[in-house]
């Protein structure tokens, strides 16, 4: 049997296992597990919210997910195109429902794959096949690892971070309100999990890249990359929000897709010291609460138009890194250690884009975001002097139209260059962020400084073209047996998210496999 109690302790108890094991034993001398950790600094004193489990016996297993044990060596083969966490966990659902996953990945390995990201940071070259974006993981390899997600309805999280503790994350994840693996750590995690599923009979092709759809009628039955040809029952698109050239081959074999509102905007860095007395109403926030983190949103006009500007992928204790995926162009992105040590915090600061916004694009059709997203980080790349170096202005500066003489010190290992953000962002984007960051400023006091700075540009928070399929067999909606899956196919926004609608691709795959009549599946 099992007693739950919730407490409200001081962070200096509910952090340190000593003296939580301590206060614990004073309430009960019975096994216990904490099942659900959140911080409520709303008050004068910031408290620490646990409900914990209280067990009559042996506290039981922590995780309910056992690892496969078939080998499907032999078995009818699915093609993935993408290791990222779609990809890889529609992989090990694929094992779990006896189908062979082909995982394809244009990218490198997660260790081959940190001499790219060095030379993006040290040398501002661009591998476009290798980088933040592309390569075993997928953007959130080495962006962060953060878990949070609010899709309840979409699948079971419980189980996602349970398949991730399995494979070597830590068990905090499992009760943290804001769960969150770091950077340094989550390469391992996609590591092993890519040695599970060779281990059981799957296959995983680096630096390999698909060229083209191979089509029957209205089925696919498999992918070139360059001249080789790779068949199986059915593909699982899982390519990313960055993987442009799919979406244009995609528009190129007349495979229907569609324009999908996103997001757009820059990266705001302050000291993590800063908006730890902001949340934390206390001059430092001591030895024992984690670096903090906030969440904003307002809706703003321009000319008679309402749109929301939000934070995004906020990284307390964290860096801004370069994301871009071709040279040419200026991404920055946000990403934080397992401690979230660094003395700096940065978050994405956003305007929501819907489609009828961009109407100089309208020529592109379903490509018209992201023509748009391209031209913008092309000219975050001019205004920054044509390298990695970013285009950057202190916060205060930026609201008040006015150039900034200097700038401060930054997470930002490429450097940045100060310039006005209105040669960069249209006027629509700047006056909307300028109009948030006063609104950000009265919500949180001390947030709207010139001891901040905006660094140009955020603009891939998610994909600007959807990949339309059919709601119940998760089909795309013209070609049989293609699956779009993930954030690059627009239906998830984040590494669970996206770790769920590949299991839901996975299972998708395999009913669909399962009723079919024998003996028709590849004609």
């Amino acid at each position: 049997m099992t007693n739950t109690k919730r407490f409200r302790l001081s962070p200096e108890v509910a952090f340190d296992s000593t003296a939580l094991s301590d206060f614990i034993g004073q309430k009960s001398n019975t096994p216990y597990r904490v099942q659900r950790r959140s911080i409520d600094a709303r008050g004068k004193k910031v408290i620490v919210d646990l409900e914990i489990d209280f067990f009559d016996k042996d506290i039981p297993d922590l995780i309910d997910y056992k690892h496969p044990s078939n080998s499907v060596h032999e078995n009818k083969r699915v093609i993935i195109v993408g290791a990222g966490p779609a990809g890889l966990f529609a992989g090990l659902k694929c094992i779990e429902l006896g189908l062979k996953p082909i995982i394809i990945e244009r990218g490198k390995d997660v260790r081959a794959r940190r001499r790219d990201i060095a030379d993006i940071n040290k040398k501002h070259i661009v591998n476009p096949e290798s980088n933040y974006c592309f390569g075993e993981g997928g953007a959130g390899t080495y962006s962060d690892g953060k878990l949070y997600t609010r899709s309840k309805k979409r699948g079971d999280i419980k189980r996602i971070l349970e398949i991730l503790v399995a494979h070597g994350a830590t068990e905090e994840i499992l009760f943290d309100a804001h769960p969150h693996i770091g950077t340094n750590k989550l390469p391992k995690i996609i590591q092993n999990i890519r040695e599970m599923i060779i281990q059981l009979g799957g296959e995983v092709l680096f630096e390999t890249k698909v060229t083209d759809f191979v089509l029957k009628a209205d089925k696919i039955i498999g992918v070139k990359c360059g001249n080789e040809l790779i068949e199986g029952e059915a593909v699982i698109l899982a390519t990313g929000h960055s993987a442009r050239d799919i979406f244009y081959l995609l528009k190129e074999k007349k495979i229907p897709i569609e324009q999908k509102p996103f997001a757009l905007g820059i990266r705001i860095e302050h000291q993590q010291s800063l908006i730890d007395q902001i949340q934390y109403k206390r001059p430092n926030r001591g030895d024992y609460l984690p670096a903090s983190s906030y969440s904003l949103v307002c809706q703003t006009f321009y000319q008679e138009s309402q749109r929301g500007v939000f934070s995004f992928c906020m990284c307390p204790g964290g860096f801004i890194v370069p994301a871009a995926t071709s040279p040419g162009e200026i991404v920055v992105n946000g990403m934080s250690p397992s401690r979230r040590d660094s003395k700096f915090s940065n978050s994405g600061i956003v305007v929501a884009i819907e489609n009828e916004d961009l109407t100089k694009y309208r020529s592109h059709e379903e490509l018209a975001n992201l023509e748009f997203q391209k031209e913008i980080e092309q000219k975050a790349w001019v205004a920054g002097g044509k390298t990695q170096t970013a285009p950057a202005q202190r916060m205060l500066d930026f609201v008040n139209n006015k150039v900034s003489s200097d700038l401060l010190e930054t997470s930002y290992q490429p450097g940045l260059n100060s310039v006005d953000m209105r040669s960069v962002l249209p006027e629509s984007l700047s006056s909307r962020l300028r109009d948030a960051f006063k609104f950000f400023g009265k919500r949180m006091k001390g947030y709207l400084t010139n001891e901040a700075q905006i660094v140009g540009v955020e603009s891939r928070t998610s994909s600007p073209v959807k990949i339309p399929r059919d709601k119940v067999t998760l089909e795309h909606v013209n070609i049989k047996r293609l699956f779009p899956c993930g954030e690059g196919a627009g239906y998830a926004g984040g590494i669970v998210s996206a770790a769920i609608d590949g299991e839901k691709c996975a299972k998708a795959v395999f009913e669909t496999i399962q009723s079919e009549p024998a003996g028709q599946n590849r004609s």
